[in-house]
Protein backbone atom coordinates (compact mmCIF):
# COMPACT_ATOMS: atom_id res chain seq x y z
CA UNK A 1 0.00 0.00 0.00
CA UNK A 2 1.55 3.29 -1.00
CA UNK A 3 1.99 5.78 1.64
CA UNK A 4 0.00 8.75 1.59
CA UNK A 5 2.05 11.57 -0.30
CA UNK A 6 2.93 15.11 1.22
CA UNK A 7 2.11 18.31 0.01
CA UNK A 8 4.22 20.27 2.09
CA UNK A 9 6.53 22.31 0.02
CA UNK A 10 9.73 22.88 1.58
CA UNK A 11 10.47 26.55 0.95
CA UNK A 12 13.71 27.27 -0.84
CA UNK A 13 16.28 29.13 0.45
CA UNK A 14 15.35 33.22 -0.29
CA UNK A 15 18.53 34.79 -1.78
CA UNK A 16 19.69 38.20 -0.05
CA UNK A 17 18.23 41.50 -1.31
CA UNK A 18 20.27 42.97 -3.75
CA UNK A 19 20.54 46.16 -2.16
CA UNK A 20 22.25 44.23 0.49
CA UNK A 21 24.62 42.58 -1.98
CA UNK A 22 25.07 45.78 -3.19
CA UNK A 23 26.49 47.22 0.12
CA UNK A 24 28.91 44.38 0.41
CA UNK A 25 30.27 44.60 -3.29
CA UNK A 26 30.56 48.27 -2.25
CA UNK A 27 32.11 47.08 1.40
CA UNK A 28 34.73 45.40 -0.29
CA UNK A 29 36.37 47.25 -2.68
CA UNK A 30 36.19 50.36 -0.42
CA UNK A 31 38.61 47.89 2.02
CA UNK A 32 40.74 47.09 -1.33
CA UNK A 33 40.94 50.94 -2.03
CA UNK A 34 42.05 52.03 1.43
CA UNK A 35 44.26 48.76 2.42
CA UNK A 36 45.74 49.68 -1.07
CA UNK A 37 46.21 53.37 -0.18
CA UNK A 38 47.55 53.25 3.31
CA UNK A 39 49.99 50.74 2.19
CA UNK A 40 51.11 52.82 -0.46
CA UNK A 41 51.57 56.06 1.92
CA UNK A 42 53.42 53.72 4.40
CA UNK A 43 55.70 51.74 1.97
CA UNK A 44 56.02 54.06 -0.84
CA UNK A 45 55.15 57.67 -0.07
CA UNK A 46 56.43 57.39 3.65
CA UNK A 47 59.81 58.56 3.01
CA UNK A 48 61.35 56.32 5.96
CA UNK A 49 59.40 53.34 5.78
CA UNK A 50 60.24 53.71 1.72
CA UNK A 51 64.21 54.17 2.28
CA UNK A 52 64.02 50.79 4.93
CA UNK A 53 62.28 49.22 2.17
CA UNK A 54 64.91 50.08 -0.20
CA UNK A 55 67.49 48.76 2.17
CA UNK A 56 65.46 45.39 3.04
CA UNK A 57 65.57 44.84 -1.29
CA UNK A 58 69.27 45.76 -1.69
CA UNK A 59 70.22 43.02 1.66
CA UNK A 60 68.44 40.77 0.04
CA UNK A 61 69.24 40.59 -3.37
CA UNK A 62 73.15 41.74 -2.09
CA UNK A 63 75.85 39.92 -0.57
CA UNK A 64 75.60 41.71 2.96
CA UNK A 65 72.21 40.74 4.94
CA UNK A 66 71.32 38.81 2.67
CA UNK A 67 70.99 35.72 4.66
CA UNK A 68 69.42 36.94 7.51
CA UNK A 69 67.32 38.78 5.49
CA UNK A 70 65.88 35.77 3.87
CA UNK A 71 65.46 33.84 6.87
CA UNK A 72 63.29 36.40 8.60
CA UNK A 73 61.42 36.46 5.36
CA UNK A 74 60.48 32.23 5.16
CA UNK A 75 59.69 33.32 8.96
CA UNK A 76 56.71 35.49 8.17
CA UNK A 77 54.32 32.15 6.79
CA UNK A 78 55.97 30.48 9.98
CA UNK A 79 54.31 33.31 11.98
CA UNK A 80 51.13 34.00 10.48
CA UNK A 81 51.30 30.31 10.52
CA UNK A 82 51.58 29.52 14.60
CA UNK A 83 48.40 32.46 14.34
CA UNK A 84 46.54 30.43 11.92
CA UNK A 85 47.36 27.55 14.33
CA UNK A 86 46.06 29.29 17.25
CA UNK A 87 42.90 30.58 16.22
CA UNK A 88 41.98 27.03 14.87
CA UNK A 89 42.37 25.46 18.40
CA UNK A 90 40.40 28.07 19.36
CA UNK A 91 37.24 28.06 16.43
CA UNK A 92 37.07 24.61 16.65
CA UNK A 93 35.92 24.63 20.27
CA UNK A 94 32.84 26.20 18.67
CA UNK A 95 32.11 24.08 15.30
CA UNK A 96 34.19 22.15 13.18
CA UNK A 97 37.00 24.03 11.27
CA UNK A 98 39.63 22.98 9.02
CA UNK A 99 43.03 24.78 9.27
CA UNK A 100 42.59 26.31 5.50
CA UNK A 101 39.81 28.27 6.50
CA UNK A 102 40.98 29.27 9.75
CA UNK A 103 44.45 30.41 7.85
CA UNK A 104 42.49 32.28 5.34
CA UNK A 105 40.63 33.87 8.31
CA UNK A 106 43.46 34.77 10.02
CA UNK A 107 44.81 37.01 6.38
CA UNK A 108 41.49 38.94 5.87
CA UNK A 109 41.54 39.52 10.15
CA UNK A 110 44.97 40.89 8.87
CA UNK A 111 43.65 43.36 6.19
CA UNK A 112 40.48 44.15 8.08
CA UNK A 113 42.40 44.81 11.43
CA UNK A 114 45.17 46.75 8.95
CA UNK A 115 42.37 49.72 8.35
CA UNK A 116 40.56 50.12 11.43
CA UNK A 117 41.36 51.55 14.87
CA UNK A 118 43.21 49.19 17.32
CA UNK A 119 42.71 46.60 15.23
CA UNK A 120 38.79 45.51 15.60
CA UNK A 121 38.69 44.52 12.25
CA UNK A 122 40.61 41.50 12.93
CA UNK A 123 37.94 40.64 15.02
CA UNK A 124 35.37 40.84 12.03
CA UNK A 125 37.74 39.15 9.43
CA UNK A 126 37.51 35.60 11.33
CA UNK A 127 33.97 35.94 12.34
CA UNK A 128 33.03 36.24 8.97
CA UNK A 129 35.01 33.01 8.27
CA UNK A 130 32.81 30.89 11.09
CA UNK A 131 29.42 29.29 9.78
CA UNK A 132 27.42 29.75 13.18
CA UNK A 133 28.10 30.96 16.59
CA UNK A 134 29.60 34.62 15.52
CA UNK A 135 28.65 35.93 18.64
CA UNK A 136 30.47 33.52 20.65
CA UNK A 137 33.49 34.22 18.51
CA UNK A 138 34.18 37.74 19.48
CA UNK A 139 34.97 35.69 22.80
CA UNK A 140 37.16 33.11 20.77
CA UNK A 141 39.10 36.34 19.08
CA UNK A 142 39.95 38.33 22.41
CA UNK A 143 40.88 35.10 23.89
CA UNK A 144 43.50 33.96 21.42
CA UNK A 145 44.40 38.09 21.44
CA UNK A 146 44.74 37.74 25.45
CA UNK A 147 47.10 34.62 24.96
CA UNK A 148 49.50 36.68 22.63
CA UNK A 149 49.66 39.45 25.46
CA UNK A 150 50.30 37.45 28.06
CA UNK A 151 53.45 36.12 26.48
CA UNK A 152 54.23 40.00 25.36
CA UNK A 153 54.27 40.71 29.48
CA UNK A 154 55.66 38.03 30.17
CA UNK A 155 58.89 38.77 28.26
CA UNK A 156 58.14 42.23 27.37
CA UNK A 157 58.19 42.68 31.60
CA UNK A 158 61.18 41.33 32.55
CA UNK A 159 63.43 42.81 29.48
CA UNK A 160 62.01 46.18 30.74
CA UNK A 161 62.79 44.71 34.49
CA UNK A 162 66.70 44.69 33.14
CA UNK A 163 67.17 48.24 31.42
CA UNK A 164 65.48 50.04 35.18
CA UNK A 165 67.60 47.90 36.86
CA UNK A 166 70.91 48.30 34.98
CA UNK A 167 70.79 51.69 33.33
CA UNK A 168 67.77 53.50 36.16
CA UNK A 169 68.56 52.37 39.30
CA UNK A 170 72.35 51.13 39.68
CA UNK A 171 72.97 51.15 43.70
CA UNK A 172 69.81 51.24 44.69
CA UNK A 173 68.95 47.27 45.70
CA UNK A 174 65.68 47.88 47.91
CA UNK A 175 64.38 49.53 44.49
CA UNK A 176 65.46 46.71 42.40
CA UNK A 177 64.19 44.28 44.60
CA UNK A 178 61.13 46.18 44.00
CA UNK A 179 60.67 46.22 40.87
CA UNK A 180 61.38 42.37 40.89
CA UNK A 181 58.27 41.82 43.59
CA UNK A 182 56.65 44.13 41.23
CA UNK A 183 57.16 41.95 37.62
CA UNK A 184 56.15 39.03 39.57
CA UNK A 185 53.15 40.47 40.88
CA UNK A 186 51.83 42.10 37.59
CA UNK A 187 52.63 38.53 35.77
CA UNK A 188 50.31 36.92 38.14
CA UNK A 189 47.60 39.16 37.33
CA UNK A 190 47.34 39.06 33.84
CA UNK A 191 47.62 35.33 34.01
CA UNK A 192 44.94 35.30 36.52
CA UNK A 193 41.96 35.95 33.94
CA UNK A 194 43.18 33.39 30.96
CA UNK A 195 42.54 30.51 33.81
CA UNK A 196 39.78 31.91 35.66
CA UNK A 197 37.95 34.15 33.16
CA UNK A 198 34.47 33.73 34.91
CA UNK A 199 36.28 35.98 37.44
CA UNK A 200 36.44 38.53 34.15
CA UNK A 201 33.05 37.97 32.98
CA UNK A 202 31.79 38.79 36.71
CA UNK A 203 34.24 41.71 36.66
CA UNK A 204 32.84 43.39 33.36
CA UNK A 205 29.34 42.29 34.48
CA UNK A 206 29.92 44.53 37.33
CA UNK A 207 30.92 47.43 35.98
CA UNK A 208 27.57 49.39 33.93
CA UNK A 209 29.48 50.88 31.24
CA UNK A 210 30.86 47.70 30.37
CA UNK A 211 28.36 45.18 30.82
CA UNK A 212 27.04 45.15 27.36
CA UNK A 213 30.31 43.00 26.60
CA UNK A 214 29.53 40.16 28.94
CA UNK A 215 28.09 38.23 26.73
CA UNK A 216 30.47 38.31 24.08
CA UNK A 217 32.95 37.28 26.83
CA UNK A 218 30.56 34.38 28.40
CA UNK A 219 31.99 32.08 25.79
CA UNK A 220 35.40 32.17 27.81
CA UNK A 221 34.68 29.57 31.02
CA UNK A 222 33.66 27.03 28.37
CA UNK A 223 37.30 26.61 27.15
CA UNK A 224 39.04 23.91 28.87
CA UNK A 225 42.58 24.78 31.19
CA UNK A 226 44.65 22.26 28.96
CA UNK A 227 43.25 24.05 25.88
CA UNK A 228 44.28 27.30 27.20
CA UNK A 229 47.89 26.05 28.19
CA UNK A 230 48.08 24.61 24.41
CA UNK A 231 46.94 27.93 23.21
CA UNK A 232 49.55 29.92 25.34
CA UNK A 233 52.30 27.42 24.33
CA UNK A 234 51.11 28.60 20.51
CA UNK A 235 51.37 32.43 21.50
CA UNK A 236 54.96 32.06 22.99
CA UNK A 237 56.32 30.10 20.27
CA UNK A 238 54.82 33.19 18.01
CA UNK A 239 56.41 35.68 20.22
CA UNK A 240 60.02 33.66 19.38
CA UNK A 241 59.13 33.63 16.07
CA UNK A 242 58.41 37.44 15.49
CA UNK A 243 61.26 38.35 18.37
CA UNK A 244 63.62 36.18 16.32
CA UNK A 245 62.51 38.00 12.95
CA UNK A 246 63.63 41.11 14.90
CA UNK A 247 67.05 40.53 15.52
CA UNK A 248 67.84 38.93 12.01
CA UNK A 249 67.00 42.14 10.83
CA UNK A 250 68.91 44.40 13.08
CA UNK A 251 71.97 41.57 12.27
CA UNK A 252 70.87 42.14 8.46
CA UNK A 253 71.75 46.22 8.94
CA UNK A 254 74.79 46.16 10.93
CA UNK A 255 73.51 46.39 14.67
CA UNK A 256 75.88 43.96 16.89
CA UNK A 257 74.57 44.55 20.03
CA UNK A 258 74.88 41.15 22.87
CA UNK A 259 72.72 39.01 22.24
CA UNK A 260 71.45 39.08 25.95
CA UNK A 261 70.51 42.79 25.94
CA UNK A 262 69.30 42.83 22.70
CA UNK A 263 66.61 40.40 23.73
CA UNK A 264 65.62 42.55 26.21
CA UNK A 265 65.51 45.81 24.20
CA UNK A 266 63.14 43.49 21.78
CA UNK A 267 60.95 42.30 24.23
CA UNK A 268 60.64 45.80 25.58
CA UNK A 269 59.89 47.26 22.40
CA UNK A 270 56.58 44.55 21.92
CA UNK A 271 55.67 45.09 25.02
CA UNK A 272 55.49 48.99 24.78
CA UNK A 273 53.83 48.77 21.68
CA UNK A 274 51.21 46.61 22.88
CA UNK A 275 50.39 48.89 26.01
CA UNK A 276 49.59 52.03 23.38
CA UNK A 277 46.07 51.98 21.12
CA UNK A 278 46.44 53.05 17.51
CA UNK A 279 44.10 54.73 14.75
CA UNK A 280 44.99 51.43 12.41
CA UNK A 281 48.70 49.19 11.85
CA UNK A 282 50.20 52.83 10.51
CA UNK A 283 50.21 54.37 13.79
CA UNK A 284 51.80 51.21 15.29
CA UNK A 285 55.35 51.95 13.39
CA UNK A 286 55.95 55.12 15.36
CA UNK A 287 55.02 53.77 18.47
CA UNK A 288 57.42 50.82 17.97
CA UNK A 289 60.45 52.62 16.38
CA UNK A 290 60.41 55.21 18.76
CA UNK A 291 60.71 52.51 22.01
CA UNK A 292 63.33 50.45 19.57
CA UNK A 293 65.69 53.21 18.99
CA UNK A 294 65.45 54.34 22.71
CA UNK A 295 66.11 51.05 24.02
CA UNK A 296 68.77 49.82 21.65
CA UNK A 297 70.25 53.81 21.75
CA UNK A 298 70.84 52.60 25.70
CA UNK A 299 73.02 49.43 24.48
CA UNK A 300 74.66 52.49 22.21
CA UNK A 301 73.57 51.07 19.29
CA UNK A 302 72.95 53.83 16.32
CA UNK A 303 69.88 54.90 15.40
CA UNK A 304 69.49 54.64 11.99
CA UNK A 305 69.95 50.85 11.25
CA UNK A 306 67.45 50.25 14.44
CA UNK A 307 65.04 52.44 12.65
CA UNK A 308 65.69 50.58 9.01
CA UNK A 309 65.16 47.12 11.07
CA UNK A 310 62.17 48.11 13.00
CA UNK A 311 60.17 49.25 9.92
CA UNK A 312 61.14 46.37 7.78
CA UNK A 313 60.08 43.94 10.57
CA UNK A 314 56.15 46.09 9.73
CA UNK A 315 56.92 45.87 6.46
CA UNK A 316 57.33 42.14 6.46
CA UNK A 317 54.61 40.84 8.92
CA UNK A 318 51.96 43.76 8.13
CA UNK A 319 51.76 45.31 5.29
CA UNK A 320 52.98 42.41 3.09
CA UNK A 321 49.96 39.57 4.63
CA UNK A 322 47.75 42.55 4.41
CA UNK A 323 47.93 42.59 0.94
CA UNK A 324 47.59 39.28 0.61
CA UNK A 325 44.36 39.55 2.38
CA UNK A 326 43.13 41.30 -0.19
CA UNK A 327 42.90 38.20 -2.07
CA UNK A 328 40.66 36.84 0.31
CA UNK A 329 38.67 39.83 1.32
CA UNK A 330 37.22 39.84 -1.88
CA UNK A 331 36.19 36.32 -2.19
CA UNK A 332 34.79 36.55 1.51
CA UNK A 333 30.72 35.45 1.97
CA UNK A 334 29.63 38.17 4.31
CA UNK A 335 25.95 37.06 3.62
CA UNK A 336 24.96 33.51 4.48
CA UNK A 337 21.89 31.91 3.71
CA UNK A 338 20.11 30.63 6.34
CA UNK A 339 18.99 26.59 6.00
CA UNK A 340 15.67 25.99 5.30
CA UNK A 341 13.19 24.70 8.11
CA UNK A 342 12.79 21.13 7.97
CA UNK A 343 9.02 20.34 6.87
CA UNK A 344 6.51 18.49 9.15
CA UNK A 345 5.68 15.26 9.05
CA UNK A 346 2.57 15.07 6.93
Amino acid sequence: MLSPQSYVQTPEPRPAPARRRGWVIAGKLGITLLTLGLLWHSVVDNEATAAAWRGLLARSLGGQGRGPVLLALLLMPVNWGLEAWKWWRLARHLEPVSFRRSFRAVLVGLTLGFVTPNRVGDYAGRIMELKSRRLDALGAVFLGRYCQLVATVAAGTLGLLYFLVRFYLPGYPAAQLGLVVLTLVINLLVLLPLYYSELLVAAVQAVKPLRRFARYLAVMPTYPARLLTHVLLISGLRYLVFGAQFGLLLLAYGVRAPLGPAAAAVAGTFLLKSLVPSLNALADVGVRELSATHLFGLLGQPVLPVLSASLSLWVLNIAVPSALGLIFVLRLKVLRRKKPAAAPAA
